[in-house]
């Protein structure tokens, strides 16, 4: 367990936090100015912890756009998405468009604000899905991987239904978060788009049971995914989203529940 850092507002200016305001590189009036902006979002501190590094410091994730800390507001713990200087878009309005969205559906961490530097969210006290997956042992475990999955593709399905489609699924190692109660949460909207087709069902089942490591361990731990089968209801299922289509993936894939 990584030991936790939280940083008051006060200290941010310091170059070793200023060096993650603006990742990944320093510039005091950038951090200044993000310094302003997260007074605005009613941001008290910074709480440096996770499994990733920027720098010396530890993160809860760190990627192409933007690296992701939790912060303690006036109002709780939240999770909040840093904008990177070198980053391709120059702010953070769109991933904010596309996650609300999904919240309108009931998908993915709830937004609370945005600024042009800062994306503010919902924080997920969790565990990304390959690695609880490889955790689960005894009793109850093929279960409860095939609760998850279920739900998992539910959720997929409703963002097919709103016309989202999320954009990295095929490959969501760092994509789906299991929170501590056991309900699976999609992360990280910054490439998804209204503008193209959505295949999220379809590029999530590739990911979950056709090629990939996580696959490869699920076939040992559940033993009942239909491989063939599965590419044929794929395949039916892209040409026509429907619940029954859904239903019949869930069947190729040994998760015989009903969708709601």
């Amino acid at each position: 367990m990584h030991r936790k850092e939280i940083i008051p507002l006060e200290r941010l200016l310091e170059q070793k936090y200023a060096e993650i305001l603006c990742y990944p590189r320093y510039d005091q009036k950038e951090a200044e100015k993000r310094l302003h902006e997260l007074e605005r979002l009613r941001v008290k501190a910074l709480e440096f912890a996770g499994d990733k590094k920027a720098f010396d410091l530890h993160v809860l994730g760190k990627g192409y756009v933007g690296i992701v800390v939790v912060v303690h507001t006036s109002t709780g713990k939240r999770a909040i998405k840093i904008r990177r200087i070198d980053a391709d878009r120059i702010g953070m309005q769109h991933e904010a468009e596309m996650l609300k969205r999904a919240n309108d559906v009931g998908i993915g961490p709830k937004l609370f604000d945005v600024t042009d530097n800062f994306l503010l969210m919902q924080f997920i006290d969790g565990t990304r899905l390959p690695e609880w997956i490889t955790a689960l042992k005894g009793r109850g475990t093929k279960a409860g991987i095939q609760k998850i999955l279920c739900e998992i593709l539910k959720q997929c399905w409703q963002l097919d239904e709103a016309g989202l489609d999320h954009g990295e699924l095929s490959n969501a190692p760092k994509h789906i978060i299991v929170e501590t109660d056991d309900t699976p949460y999609i992360v990280d909207f910054e490439t998804a788009s209204c503008n193209r087709k959505a295949s999220n069902v379809t590029s999530i089942c590739q990911y979950l049971f056709i090629g990939s490591q996580l696959a490869k361990t699920l076939g040992r731990k559940l033993r009942e995914i239909e491989t063939t089968r599965l590419i044929h209801t794929l395949r039916i299922y892209k040409q026509e989203q429907t619940k029954e289509n859904l239903e019949n993936i869930l069947v190729a894939c040994g998760l015989e529940r009903r969708i709601n």
